[in-house]
């Protein structure tokens, strides 16, 4: 193979135009505040000159950063080749300004279209996309808890690249068990803090990007109270920054080490140490003590959204780089001639299991890419209705806040069972590094895990946003799919499919109200047993949902599409949305009601047995 890197990343840019313009139609908010700015043409142009960018100069770099990982020279981190140019070439280009403030010299941009790019730049290189997906976290944080002294003297920087960031919560003893941390905060009388302590897993801990990076760092000032309640967030820069804005001396935070991890290698996994020497210096976020948690809970949310984009992003680069492959690779002989051993051998994609596989993916990768782009419709709606509709705006933001976990969650899972069947429709091939899915695979393993583990966020659903607004929430978006099916259950063609999605919605319904009916009779204990499940299953039902809807339109559209070679391409794309809300629906939704007969039966096996039963060792 040639010694050149090679872009391996591949995106429909097709699909994210039917999201962004027919399915989660834009246009309505394009023109007006706060898009004035904004219109189809100049939406239509970012899709795709952000993907050249992606194709041209992040794609090069994913298999280098793989190969190459992290290193740690004369106390720095060392990124691999490439990727401080790409950092420089990334920001002049202002792709990582689309979201960003025109208050901070951004552009503003909605955030389905911001989305639309993150999936390209995490698809591309998600280990170094992270770099600046964290620096804008932190700087928001800031900008929306911080001092009007402190915005002016972090955010633009970090949000313009800078300067870097990151989020540090993790340590050693504590995993994701936040309130035992052990990080130190010591009143120096001035306003400022010395801060003393080890964090560890720090993604984008440091790098040779920027001159500083700006740490935001969970810690706990003496005497305040035990758990998440007495934790504070502080402002920690690796290099002083003086109040005019230059740079001071380093702040004595310390890169102890690099994780040495299964996938993500081209980011520096660090280990950071604290105040070592007794001369790290830090500031509050904002004002107050204690109150550091529901600060850091708007950046973690931020994260959370960002890692389902991860998940989506690399299970489609998995599923389009397996499917050009099963085009082009010849193997075997059509099963129509199966006894035949001079039969012409066919591309793989002509054999049935593989078209099972393609589509298994295909459906696994574009329900949860509808389901981020619901939320993400939701969230513009806030933007847009805020201050005109605050009913709106509030329902809006509700349903935000309920499908969070599930962005999170569900799209992570699905990029590890996407990823395992792109390698299997490579076959040996697939486990080889001559092809990308391998990387894919280990690269994606790490997002059902960090920034809360999938079981977190299924706790976070059902302990948390099930009740939230007294269950208001979880209502709205069963009377939202209720709707759909009023509306669509006697579709001619759809139907069928629309009356076994109706099955799914009283399953996920009856399972809530369960969910509820433990929780008021004190059987705690099977709260956590089943909420990973209850998870899975609303997530099923709302892709399922989504997937229908975009059918629909594909249905109505067909109908005026041009006969011969002018409409072919709509055609193609318009049968594969019915096609895969079909696959959907009949192999994929029915493990939702399956799942509620199953937790019906209340088995406390896994409670019940003895430690000591697991293996006699």
């Amino acid at each position: 193979m040639s010694s050149t890197p090679q872009n391996r990343y591949k995106a429909d840019l097709r699909e994210f135009k039917f999201l962004l313009f027919e399915q989660f139609p834009l246009q309505p908010m394009l023109g007006t505040a706060p898009y004035e700015a904004w219109g189809q043409d100049e939406c239509s142009m970012v899709v795709e000159e952000s993907y050249k960018f992606c194709c041209d100069v992040l794609g090069p770099l994913n298999a280098v950063g793989d190969r190459e990982g992290c290193r740690v020279e004369g106390g720095r981190v060392k990124t691999p080749t490439g990727f401080p140019d790409a950092w420089k070439r990334l920001y002049e280009a202002g792709w990582k300004t689309l979201a960003t403030s025109p208050e901070y010299d951004g552009q503003g941009a909605p955030h389905m279209l911001t989305l639309a790019v993150e999936e390209f730049l995490c698809g591309a290189n998600p280990a170094f996309n992270m770099y600046g997906g964290l620096a804008h976290g932190a700087a928001e944080v800031i900008s929306h808890f911080g001092t009007a002294r402190q915005k002016s003297l972090y955010c633009r920087n970090m949000l313009h690249g800078v300067w870097g960031g990151t989020m540090c919560l993790t340590e050693p003893q504590a995993g994701s068990d936040v309130g035992s941390a052990r990080t130190s905060a010591k009143r120096l009388g001035d306003g400022k803090y010395a801060i003393s302590g080890t964090k560890i897993f720090i993604s984008g801990g440091d790098q040779d990007f920027t001159d500083n990076v700006v740490h935001l760092v969970l810690a706990r000032v003496e005497g305040a109270p035990p758990g998440t309640k007495g934790l504070s967030l502080f402002i920690v820069p690796a290099v002083r920054v003086n109040e005019d804005g230059t740079l001071g001396e380093r702040n004595d935070v310390n890169v102890g080490s690099i994780e040495h991890k299964m996938g993500i290698n081209g980011n520096a996994t660090c280990v950071l140490n604290f105040g070592e020497e007794g001369k790290c210096v830090a500031e509050l976020v904002g004002e107050a003590e204690n109150v550091g948690i529901q600060q850091m809970f708007m950046l973690m949310n931020s994260a959370r959204i960002g890692v389902g984009i991860q998940g989506v992003s690399v299970a489609s680069a998995a599923y389009l780089s397996a499917l050009e492959y099963a085009k082009d690779r010849k193997q075997g002989a059509s099963i129509t001639n199966w006894k035949d051993p001079t039969a012409p051998r066919v591309p793989i994609i002509e054999h049935a299991d593989v078209r099972r596989m393609l589509l298994e993916m295909k459906a696994r990768v574009e329900g949860p890419r509808a389901l981020i782009m619901k939320l993400a419709y939701h969230s513009d709606n806030v933007r847009s209705l805020k201050g005109k509709d605050d009913a709106s705006a509030a329902y809006h933001q509700g349903q935000v806040d309920l499908l969070v976990p599930l962005v999170k969650a569900y799209s992570t899972d699905q990029a590890w069972k996407v990823c395992e069947l792109a390698i299997q429709t490579y076959g040996g091939a697939g486990y080889t590094r001559d092809y990308p899915v391998e990387q894919c695979a280990r690269d994606a393993k790490i997002f059902s895990i960090y920034e809360g583990t999938n079981h977190i966020q299924a706790m976070d659903l059902v302990g948390r946003k099930l009740p939230q607004n007294g269950g208001a929430n979880m209502q709205a978006f069963l009377g939202d799919v209720a709707r759909f099916i009023s509306e669509n259950e006697r579709h001619e063609k759809l139907g069928p499919l629309v009356k076994e999605l109706a099955g799914a919605h009283e399953a996920v319904a009856g399972m809530a109200m369960r969910m509820l009916s433990w929780f008021q009779s004190g059987r705690m204990q099977m709260v956590p047993l089943a909420a990973n499940r209850v998870l899975e299953m609303m997530s099923e039902l709302c892709c399922a949902w989504l997937l229908l809807d975009a059918a629909r339109i594909a249905d109505a559209a067909l109908a005026k599409l041009p006969a011969g070679e002018a409409g072919a391409a709509d055609r193609a794309f318009y049968l594969g949305k019915i096609h895969v809300a079909t696959y959907f629906v009949k192999n994929i939704l029915p493990n939702a009601k399956h799942t509620a007969e199953v937790l019906a039966k209340e088995d406390t096996s896994a409670i019940d047995i003895p430690v000591e039963a697991f293996a006699a060792t």
